[in-house]
């Protein structure tokens, strides 16, 4: 066990870093989410998974504001953030790289990155550009190449490293995986995997791909119709004969 994962068990007795409490969240008179709790503790990477339409990008979206929480709380870093506007929450270490990748197709790669960085005022620019440039060399090369012209992996690299732009406490990450071929998805979580450990980097993760993202979370959720049906370690959740059939068998690897 690294010492991360032992500080994972003294930092849970504090408040968590996100804590979700009985959130009720509503398209119209249809109900997404009916009474959500969820935690996630600094440094950890915390999963959700689920089908289809399991409402876990609206859990992910009603997080960020939008749309919001008609019942329950949620909460970032001790401050409650229900009834926040979005570009508040943004300003709060919070950032998000949605699902469906969402960048700025006909700005550059650069100008895509100082989008991010935009945030905090662009405090610390040239250095986290140069990070992000070494977490995804590929964006090192098409730096002044329009962000429409990406290929699908590159993109989601992008929208990521935007994201990382502005220093997150938090990082929320909607589908990273989607529609991508399996050796770029498995770049995309090695890249998780090592924002966590090498910088301790706090990330909630909403994936359809449940294998990959069991094995690289420390705990995981499971949504099944906007309802929390199960927790546990990602290992956990990964030896459980439930979880292996309705999303580890046939077609899901």
């Amino acid at each position: 066990m690294s010492m991360a994962e032992q500080n994972i068990g003294v930092k849970a007795a504090r408040e968590p870093l996100l804590s979700v409490r009985g959130v009720k969240t509503y398209y119209g008179n249809i109900i997404a989410l009916k009474g959500v709790d969820i935690d996630v503790n600094e440094g950890e990477i915390v999963t959700l998974i689920g089908a289809n339409g399991a409402g876990k990008s609206t859990l992910m979206m009603t997080i960020f504001g939008n749309p919001r929480a008609r019942e329950g709380t949620i909460r970032f870093a001790g401050q409650d953030i229900t009834k926040m506007p979005t570009h508040e929450i943004a300003r709060l270490s919070i950032a998000q790289s949605p699902e469906g990748r969402r960048i700025f197709a006909r700005m550059t790669v650069f100008e895509n990155l100082q989008m991010g960085a935009s945030i905090n005022g662009m405090a610390h620019f040239n250095e986290d550009l140069e990070r992000v440039c070494t977490l995804f060399p590929r964006l090192k090369e098409r730096l002044q190449q329009r962000g429409g012209t990406l290929s699908g992996g590159e993109q989601q690299m992008l929208a990521i490293a935007r994201a990382l732009m502005s220093r997150p406490k938090l990082l929320l990450l909607d589908e990273p995986s989607l529609g991508l071929a399996p050796l770029i998805v498995k770049q995309i979580f090695d890249i998780i995997k090592e924002l966590n450990k090498k910088d301790g980097m706090t990330v909630f993760l909403v994936e359809q791909n449940a294998y990959h993202a069991l094995r690289l979370a420390h705990r995981g959720y499971v949504m099944v119709t906007g309802n929390i049906t199960m927790s546990g370690t990602g290992k956990e959740l990964l030896e459980n004969p439930q979880v292996r059939a309705a999303y580890l068998e046939g077609g899901h690897h």
